[in-house]
């Protein structure tokens, strides 16, 4: 081993960048996680990987695992080479970069749906989950959190009275948090895939919402980036009439699903994090119920 740094990214594993004689390691220590949760995570990863997806594979212990036992501990460890890269910021990207970003994401999707269904675990954000979560605080009497709250109450009616529209998208594999932290460029071109932790069986017309409420807001909807951002991904993924139906629904729902998780794990939590204020989500969710839906459904 020549030198290994702690790497202050992600608020549950701890990650370190190793190098060593041998070549340049990204090694994770899974916190929490029961083994059968690393191990789906590391075969999903592998299989990603061998089917062109541009995310680095997992390294196989001596055992042939891809991942091993932290000794001494009921933790994991995994372990992917290193890709070096950055991430661009809101309003760095271009509606070409953006038209790239979504061919990746479609080629992530591609290559799920030929994964057995079998690997599509539940994802633990689910509308039953956000739903729980909201009532931890619903009747809360932070002014504060008045507004949110009245917003996210309409805003999970809405996406229940909408199941049907939501069951007819395309359903496979889904990343659920490809925010632009999670992607590394280089040369101007995508390099690297990461953090698959809240992958799982799901919407892709979900997934992407994610994806058009980071990559193609700043202070409002970017419509040339999301414009370009469809172009991409239908590119390499064409969607069918029931991804662009329920896509509609899926954007403002995921504005609600960050708004929820920022409210239960940052500000009710007291986590010092600017980058992870709620009220950048509760914004999102006020845009959507206005004319920004009706800009991005043009695009449709």
């Amino acid at each position: 081993m020549q030198d290994v740094q702690s790497i202050a990214a992600g608020t549950i594993n701890s990650n370190f960048d190793l190098r060593t004689d041998r070549g340049r390691w990204f090694v994770r220590i899974n916190e929490g996680k029961a083994e059968a949760d690393v191990a789906w995570e590391a075969q999903l990863v592998a299989a990603l990987a061998s089917g062109g997806v541009v995310t680095p594979g997992p390294l196989t212990a001596q055992d042939g695992a891809p991942y091993a036992a932290l000794p001494g501990t009921r933790k994991y460890v995994s372990v992917f080479p290193w890709r070096a890269g950055h991430h661009l910021a809101a309003r760095a990207i271009s509606p070409d970069d953006a038209a790239q970003f979504g061919a990746a994401l479609a080629q992530l999707h591609r290559v799920g749906l030929a994964l057995p269904p079998a690997w599509r675990r539940r994802s633990i954000y689910d509308h039953d989950h956000l739903v729980a979560r909201y009532a931890g605080f619903s009747q809360a009497r932070d002014p504060e959190l008045a507004h949110a709250i009245a917003v996210i109450g309409a805003g999970l009616a809405a996406g229940a009275a909408a199941a049907a529209v939501r069951a007819r998208a395309t359903q496979g594999i889904i990343h659920g948090d490809l925010f632009r932290d999670n992607v590394l460029w280089d040369h101007g071109r995508v390099v690297a895939i990461l953090d698959f932790e809240q992958a799982s069986g799901g919407s892709l017309a979900y997934d992407l919402a994610v994806c058009i409420n980071d990559w193609c807001w700043d202070d409002g909807l970017r419509r040339e980036v999301a414009a370009g951002l469809l172009a991409g991904y239908q590119q390499v993924r064409p969607l069918t009439a029931g991804d662009r139906e329920a896509l509609l629904v899926e954007v403002p729902a995921a504005a609600i699903r960050f708004t929820i998780t920022r409210i239960t794990d940052v500000y009710l939590a007291k986590v010092d994090n600017p980058d992870k204020d709620f009220r950048a989500f509760l914004a999102r969710c006020d845009a959507w119920q206005g004319e920004a839906l009706g800009e991005l459904g043009a695009l449709l």
